[in-house]
Formats: structure tokens, sequence, C-alpha cells
């Protein structure tokens, strides 16, 4: 692509000076379901099935809160502020890097809702504790992405 055609591309409106609003509560919630998570694990070990339930709970709530989030920011930004991923480079980017982490968010709490129905179903112990703790890992890989994401899209971005 020619250079000309990449800076028309690149400086179609909005901005995301114009349109971006920090998500401080939304992040914090993500940022929070690690400690939910990471304590669920541990009471499992511990064999404390009733803590392991409460807090794996709250770990699908506070990530599904983000999930919320995540699309009443895209509502806003395609319906009021007409951005799309085709709109322009920022479009682009913006919706591929929050696209993306906010796919591998929804499957994180496909898996935990899958763990809690078999939790349920008294079908999660102590002996499931090391399975618990890879999905532990892959949650918190999750949210240790979203730093970045949010790094250089709300703070670098902008």
């Amino acid at each position: 692509m020619p250079a000309t055609a990449y800076s028309a591309i690149a400086s179609v409106l909005p901005t995301p000076r114009e349109v971006l609003e920090t998500p401080f509560f939304f992040t914090i919630c993500l940022l929070s379901s690690s400690l939910t998570i990471h304590f669920a694990a541990k009471f499992l070990h511990a064999g404390k099935r009733g803590a392991f339930l409460a807090l794996w709970i709250a770990t699908i709530i506070l990530g599904g809160l983000f999930l919320l989030g995540t699309g009443e920011e895209w509502y806003r930004l395609i319906y009021k502020h007409g951005l799309t991923i085709s709109t322009n480079l920022f479009g682009t980017t913006y919706y591929s890097l929050v696209g993306l982490h906010a796919f591998h968010v929804t499957v994180g709490l496909l898996m935990l809702a899958i763990v809690l129905i078999f939790s349920i179903a008294r079908r999660v112990g102590t002996e499931q504790s090391a399975r618990i703790e890879v999905l532990s890992m892959y949650w918190h890989f999750v949210d240790a992405v979203w730093v970045v994401v949010f790094t250089v899209v709300y703070v670098l971005g902008r």
C-alpha cells in the first residue's frame, strides 16, 4: 500500500482521543478476578468446597462484568461515534486487540462455567486441584494480556 493511501486511512476520524473512555471500573473487575480465582484454587486444594465455590462464582461475575463493559464500549463506539473495524486504522487496531482479548475472556468464562456446573454437581474436589490451577493460570494470563492491551490502547494510543 502506498504511503499516501496508508496516511489517508490512518487519518479518518474519529481518533482515539475523541472517542475512548478509559475503562477503569471494568479493568479493576478483571484484575480483581485474578485474586478471586487464585484464592478459589487455594481453597479447593485445602478441601474447602464452600469457599472455593463462592470465590469461583465471584470470578465469573467479575469476568462477566468486564465483558459487559467491553460490549457497552463497542455499542457506544459503533452507534454513537460510527467507529467500526473498517472505519480507519485506529478502528482496525482497536477491534483487533480488544476483540481478540474479549474472545479469550469469553473462552475463559465458558471454562469457568463448566467447572461451576461440575462443582455444583459435586464432581470437583481436591483431586482436581491441579486442573483448576491450570485454568487459573490461563485466567491470570488473560488478565496480564489485558494490562498490555490497556496500556497500548488506552494509555499510549491516546
